[in-house]
This record gives structure tokens, C-alpha cells and sequence, in this order.
């Protein structure tokens, strides 16, 4: 026969009492609970890693002493709601940590009653959710960026579709137009995407902006290693994607034995001013059936001549003759390039293997 063996009531209390002991101290939020008067009772491990204050420090204190003072209103609230029987889960606030820094967090407040049932205090589990606000703040941010962003891609593209279809003839030239420059902007925002919008190569933009129309071997760039801003990724890129379509048409990339030579550098004006100065440099044998000039090629123009330039708070000059092209910028400095220049010189090929083509 089995041996019963009966526990006296009290010592299953004190197991109990000792478990949940445990348990608050070996938790990783800060546990504290408080009397009515707002006078801490318990203080446990976390509590201390969270506010800086060890037990014997907080014990016998206000809380009040955690609350910045301009939410003061808010322990006395708290101490009326608990007292009505009320639990209060998932409250945001601010409290103080000893070091005089602020800290927010995440409370659970809820009743503790006597044996009798009566309220006699309340407990607080606190949760430091500094990191989560901060990325909270961060997206927040992030979408506003994006909304601005967005905002401006529509204004370019509605620019697009407005001054192309002022040179179209009919509507298939009209949509392969359109379709070109809306995928041009498309390759610009891909490079700012994977950069997490902190801009893209020179090299890399060109490059781009340029592999559709083959003929690599025939391209050259040449200039300091610098990033571009954002702005200037996407003004620069429509620059690009209308010079390499008329060249494929038109020039030398038209053919195996024409050459484009790309060069930037930075210089300084006699008013003491960096700027960039780009020049695109395009020879090839002249092409006997009709070109784009100034008079039909609308966008192209404004754009080279304009559009990027204004932008950029600068100007370029586009110059044309029969078997030769040549586009030069001149832009502050700080209106293009993210502040950080490589001073080392590159010059290559734009098919080059060590540029990943």
C-alpha cells in the first residue's frame, strides 16, 4: 500500500513563494512592485539593469523618483486607477534612469490584494522598448523620404509623357519613347535602392545607363571615384539614357568604329568653389540619314541642356557637328557628390572586366 504524505497547507505557500521569487528575479523585464503611497516594495534584477538603481537604492523610495517632471500627473493616475481594482497593459511612457538619461518603455500595472482581497499596492512589469521607438521613428522617416520620392518620380515622368508627346508622330513612336525614359529612371532608382538611398557611383550610373546599347569596348570613362546624391543619380541618369539612345541611332555607338570618352573631374573657381566639370566626348563617322536635331529632338535637348543642369544648380553646353557630339557640365561640388571624394584616378574601358561587365 502507498504511503500518503500529507504537506501542511503553509509550506506549500512557502514552495509557492519562493518559485514565484524566482521566477521574478530571473526575468528579463523589470518587475517592481509598490504600495498606494507610490512607496517601492520590491525591486528585482532587471529593474536594476533597466533604471540603474539597485534594490537597496530603490526599496522604501518613491517611484516618483523614475518619472521626469513633467509626468508627474502620471503616477497619481495610476495609483487611482489601480486602486479602483483597474489593470492597465501595453502603456507607453518615459522614465529616468539614474545616469539622467531617458529611457522609454513599455508598462503592465496591475492590483496586489491582501488575503482579504483588499488592494494594498500594484505591480509594474517594465519594458524598455528604446530600440523598438527608435525604428519606429526610423520608418516613420523612411516613409516620409519615400512619399517625397515618389512624389518627385511623378512630376518627372509627367514631364516625360508631356514633352515627348509634343515630338511624337504617332502613337507606337510615342509609347517606345515613353516606355524607354520611364525604364532610364528605373535603372537609376535600382542603383539608389540597393545603396539604401546613399547615393551610387559615377561609374556605375554611366555603366547603366549605357550596357543596353553594346558596344563597350568603344566607351570610355575617366575620372576620380565619387558618389553621387540622389538627386543627382536620377538628372544625371536621364542625361546619360538620352545621349547613349542618340548615339546608338545616330553615332557611335552605332556602329563598331566610332568612340565615346566620358571624363569628370574636380576643380576649384576663382571664387574658391568646387565644381564638377563632365564632359561627354562622342566621335564616329557621320551618319548620312536624318538626325535628331535640335528642332525635332525636344526632350533630348531640354534635358541635356536644362533639365539636368538646373537641377544640379549649374549649366551645360551641348555641342553638335557632323561625326561628333559633345556634352559638358559644370556643378557645385555639394549638389552632386556625397561628401566624399576618392582622389584616385580611374580610367578604363566601360567594358573592363574590374568593373563587373
Amino acid at each position: 500500500m502507498a504511503k500518503v504524505v500529507s504537506i501542511k497547507p503553509e509550506l506549500l505557500a512557502a514552495d509557492a513563494d519562493t518559485r514565484l521569487a524566482a521566477i521574478v528575479d530571473s526575468s528579463f523585464d523589470a518587475i517592481i512592485s509598490k504600495d498606494l503611497n507610490s512607496i517601492v516594495t520590491s525591486w528585482n534584477k532587471a529593474a536594476e539593469g533597466l533604471f540603474g538603481y539597485t534594490a537597496d537604492e530603490m526599496v522604501g523610495q518613491s517611484i516618483v523618483r523614475l518619472i521626469p517632471d513633467h509626468l508627474h500627473n502620471e503616477e497619481t493616475e495610476i495609483i487611482e486607477r489601480v486602486g479602483s481594482g483597474e489593470r492597465l497593459a501595453s502603456y507607453e511612457t518615459i522614465r529616468r534612469r539614474k545616469d539622467g538619461m531617458l529611457v522609454s518603455v513599455s508598462l503592465t500595472i496591475s492590483p496586489i490584494r491582501n488575503p482579504n482581497g483588499e488592494i494594498v499596492g500594484a505591480s509594474k512589469i517594465a519594458r524598455d522598448i528604446t530600440a523598438a521607438k527608435e525604428s519606429e521613428r526610423k520608418i516613420k522617416l523612411l516613409m516620409r523620404e519615400v512619399n517625397h520620392r515618389v512624389k518627385n518620380q511623378f512630376a518627372v515622368i509627367l514631364s516625360i509623357i508631356r514633352e515627348t508627346s509634343k515630338r511624337s508622330t504617332d502613337p507606337q513612336e510615342f509609347e517606345e519613347r515613353v516606355r524607354d525614359r520611364i525604364m532610364a529612371l528605373s535603372r537609376s532608382h535600382d542603383l539608389l535602392v540597393t545603396s539604401d538611398w546613399s547615393g551610387a557611383s559615377l561609374f556605375e550610373l554611366i555603366q547603366e545607363h549605357l550596357m543596353p546599347f553594346g558596344h563597350e569596348q568603344q566607351i570610355t570613362l575617366s575620372g576620380p571615384l565619387i558618389t553621387l546624391q540622389a538627386n543627382a543619380v536620377q538628372h544625371l541618369g536621364m542625361a546619360f539614357h538620352e545621349l547613349g539612345t542618340n548615339s546608338s541611332k545616330y553615332g557611335a555607338l552605332a556602329s563598331d568604329v566610332g568612340k565615346v570618352v566620358v571624363t569628370w573631374q574636380v576643380t576649384t573657381t576663382v571664387a574658391g568653389k568646387r565644381e564638377i566639370e563632365l564632359i561627354w566626348d562622342e566621335t564616329s563617322v557621320p551618319y548620312v540619314a536624318e538626325q535628331d536635331d535640335d528642332s525635332r529632338r525636344g526632350f533630348g535637348s531640354v534635358v541635356l541642356k536644362r533639365v539636368t543642369p538646373l537641377a544640379l544648380g549649374g549649366s551645360a553646353v551641348l555641342e553638335r557637328s557632323p561625326g561628333h557630339v559633345r556634352w559638358a557640365l559644370s556643378a557645385p561640388l555639394e549638389a552632386i557628390v556625397v561628401p566624399h571624394i576618392a582622389e584616385e584616378e580611374q580610367v578604363s574601358p566601360i567594358g573592363d572586366p574590374s568593373f563587373g561587365l
